[in-house]
């Protein structure tokens, strides 16, 4: 039992000694450091402190000269040093306030010992052992490192100082003097607090910026996810129908043609198969991707008219249907269609359907009474599409959206090696133009392409 009761203390005292050791340690990197730390200057006031700061400095040197050389009776050049040592650590803590502190509590306590020699020549007007200047440069170098350091080195740095201060007067014995121990001690540990608390206020201001940055970029990148995540879908369902077209032209194939040879049919089937498999796959990932953003019944997409997550997906020709929902709501729309109009690839078409759908949803949302022009052009190497609002005619209504439409026209331009510009137009309204190459590049989604950079950038 005895053994038991040995072995505990000995595994307590170890954790305590190792708790005391850590903190003693990072006492001495806090404040046995020459690191500069300059204090930054104000949002508002600009560069007003550090004038304000020098300014007391230079009043601390010419106050705290004269008083210890008429009051405290020493020579003009010792007087000097210590007041102007004291000023100098004032403006020395607005970039090295560990140092600073240092410097002045030295000078204090070589100000305190050396007037100790000279008490009884004046005994009711000298004070002891802090002077009104020493006190007035300990209130601002105090102030500027519990601006700076963390709490626990402040409160360490004020500890010293109330006990150099008690040291100094437990010396002075039975001297007759007017102490200023108790207020000196009293009013350093009210602006220790003060600049904690300030302190403590401005890295909880920090943290939220950084927090609110970080909320911000993880909304945005959450949301390109899921509009990407979106496009895959609907791309999923186009490359399964050209799949499914393999793979029935490549059962049919040999029945065109009298005696096919044997290896015409095996490729045939290999390629049959091979389109099946792939099929395969496509419909189980595209499932998974369904199921994770829709259910049965659901809308497809956040702005649509396709009510069943299996609805084919939309190309220019419900383009009409598109625009009609849109003058039904009340607003007028003009189409214009260019060039000769011709068959697209389907990605290309679906692209472009969900540009001008949601470039229609943001005009209903953010220019209210507003004249919508919706203009195609078909030109030899793509499809220009052009979508241009006018100046609303009202303050648009609160919108709970989460404002991240252009961001998926520009995610599905790129994917297709096309480039877009969106910008205000003329008087407060807005124009989107997006050039869709029919030939995407073979590249990555995105990057400079002839056509593209023949087009502009976006």
């Amino acid at each position: 039992m005895s053994r038991l009761g040995r072995v505990t203390d000995t595994g307590v005292g170890r954790a305590l000694r190792a708790r005391v050791g850590g903190w003693l340690r990072m006492l001495r990197q806090d404040l046995w450091t020459v690191r500069v730390d300059p204090l930054p200057p104000s949002t508002w006031l600009r560069w007003l402190p550090h004038g304000l700061v020098c300014l007391a400095a230079f009043g601390v040197t010419l106050g705290g000269t004269g008083d210890m050389n008429d009051n405290g009776h020493l020579g003009p050049g010792l007087a000097l040093l210590i007041a102007g040592g004291q000023g100098g650590a004032m403006v020395l803590g607005l970039w090295r306030p560990v140092p600073a502190w240092w410097l002045s509590l030295g000078l204090f306590a070589l100000g305190a010992a050396t007037v100790r020699t000279r008490m009884g020549f004046d005994l009711e007007t000298y004070t002891w052992p802090w002077t009104a200047a020493g006190i007035i440069a300990e209130l601002f170098v105090l102030l500027l490192l519990a601006l700076r350091v963390p709490t626990r080195a402040a409160v360490a740095a004020l500890a010293a100082t109330g006990l150099f201060t008690y040291v100094f007067e437990s010396l002075g014995g039975g001297e007759p003097y007017d102490t200023t121990g108790v207020l000196a001690v009293s009013l350093f540990t009210v602006v220790v607090i003060l600049g904690t608390a300030l302190r403590g206020r401005r890295e909880a201001r920090r943290e939220l910026v950084e927090q609110t940055t970080l909320t911000a970029e993880e909304r945005t990148r959450r949301t390109l996810l899921e509009e990407r995540s979106r496009i895959a879908r609907e791309l999923h369902d186009v490359v399964a129908h050209h799949m499914s077209v393999i793979s029935i032209q490549a059962q049919v194939a040999p029945h065109l043609v009298e005696n096919p040879p044997d290896e015409l049919r095996e490729n045939l089937a290999g390629i049959r198969q091979n389109a099946l498999e792939a099929l395969i796959e496509l419909r189980r990932v595209l499932g998974v991707l369904r199921s994770e953003h829709t259910g049965p019944g659901e809308p497809f997409a956040d702005a649509g008219d396709e009510t069943t997550p299996h609805a084919p997906q939309p190309t220019l020709d419900r383009l009409d249907a598109l625009v009609e929902n849109t003058r039904a709501a009340g607003r007028e729309v003009v189409t214009d269609i260019r060039g000769e109009r011709r068959p697209l690839p389907p990605g290309v078409e679906l692209s472009a359907y969900r540009i001008v759908q949601e470039a229609l949803s943001n005009a209903l949302r953010h220019a209210p009474g507003a004249r919508i022009t919706v203009r195609l052009t078909y030109e030899p190497d793509g499809l220009e599409v052009e979508i241009v609002n006018g100046r609303p005619t009202g303050p648009p209504p609160p919108s709970t959206g989460a404002g991240h439409g252009l961001l998926g026209m520009r995610e599905r331009v790129a994917m297709l090696g096309g480039t877009m510009t969106a910008h205000l137009w003329h008087w407060d309204g807005f124009k989107v133009t997006a050039f869709l190459p029919d030939t995407p590049p073979a590249d990555t989604p995105g990057t400079d392409h002839p056509t593209a950079r023949r087009k502009g950038t976006s």
